[in-house]
């Protein structure tokens, strides 16, 4: 439900933004990242616009006067649809979905890297060359992690698209590869 949720005010948004044209939804982008890193040092204003018992109307006065005249009047008034429809809790997966969009729009791509080793510059940035080859992005961003339950290869994740190339998926594809013959 929280993805249906995030996708379609996310849609809205971005669709709203590329009306004004597609640098108006860069900058949107950029200003959503501020409010979003201004949110993450006051979780008491979270908790204020999550609480059940505050009135739907109390939490509109106080976006009006938080945001009120220091962001665009667009994103001010998505903040108060946000909360007059008690989506507030989703806003964090509607901005994921919106910052995603503008950077597909703009040729970046998003890239998860596991490995079960730290890789050195030099193969992160192999890595980051073979997938602007292969995806037809112009530009990625990569964010990498260790986990050593892989024993080695690598696991890619780029929006919805997985290669799996770790030696624990091998090994647990010869596992089931054995348990049928044995079964069979």
């Amino acid at each position: 439900m929280a993805k249906i949720v995030s996708r379609t005010y996310g849609e809205a948004l971005f669709e709203a933004a590329m009306e004004a044209g597609p640098d108006q939804a860069a900058l949107l982008a950029e200003e959503i990242a501020a409010v979003r890193e201004i949110l993450s040092q006051n979780p008491e204003f979270d908790a204020l616009m999550n609480h059940p018992a505050v009135p739907k109307q109390e939490k509109l006065q106080v976006v009006g006067s938080v945001f009120r005249g220091r962001i665009s009047d667009e994103l001010e008034s998505f903040l108060e649809v946000i909360v007059s429809k008690d989506r507030y809790r989703e806003l964090d997966a509607v901005f994921d979905w919106f910052t995603a969009k503008v950077k597909e729009q703009m040729g970046i791509g998003i890239a998860y890297v596991t490995t079960a080793v730290e890789l050195t510059r030099g193969q992160k940035n192999a890595v980051e060359a073979r997938l602007l080859e292969t995806s037809g992005y112009r530009r990625m961003e990569m964010n990498y992690t260790v986990d050593p339950a892989l024993i080695g290869g690598m696991i890619v994740r780029i929006d919805d698209r997985v290669v799996d190339s770790s030696i624990r998926s091998r090994l647990d594809g010869l596992t089931r590869q054995l348990l049928q013959i044995q079964l069979g």
